[in-house]
């Protein structure tokens, strides 16, 4: 892969148990390569495919990214959305572009993995087990 390195890969996954290490909620990563153009759709597809609806709290968030497409959704479940509201989703969705048009892949989504994970711990912080509810695993289709 061009964009990420096997490396790389590794470190969003190390972000990705940080991210979720304080609180209750779930964060994926999907990298897509298909050359379909509905991609907010597919990305939703993929949000149910992963069964991110499915958490406790409803606090899951899947970064879908198309890199070929240069395109980038991001999906928070009805509870974790319903306290950072759609102004954080921009910002966010604002802050990997800019990096991506660098050319910072990795950092970019590191960074929001880790913003994301800020926010989780604010509204969802972990009181007593933290089961992992959703794998930590990057997917690829």
């Amino acid at each position: 892969m061009e964009f990420l390195t096997n490396n790389d890969l590794a470190t969003l996954v190390e972000a990705i148990k940080t991210a979720e290490n304080n609180s209750t909620g779930e964060i994926r990563v999907h990298i897509d390569s298909t050359t379909e153009t509905q991609n907010a759709k597919i990305a939703f597809e993929i949000f149910q495919s992963l069964h991110m609806e499915h958490t406790a709290h409803r606090n899951a968030v899947l970064f879908h990214v198309n890199f070929e497409q240069k395109y980038l959704t991001i999906i928070g479940d009805t509870g974790i959305h319903a306290v950072v509201k759609q102004k954080f989703w921009d910002n966010l969705h604002d802050y990997v572009t800019q990096e991506f048009a660098k050319k910072n892949y990795c950092d970019g989504l590191k960074n929001a993995i880790l913003k994301t994970g800020l926010e989780l711990k604010k509204h969802f912080p972990l009181k007593g087990e933290n089961p992992n509810e959703l794998p930590d695993e990057i997917t690829f289709s």
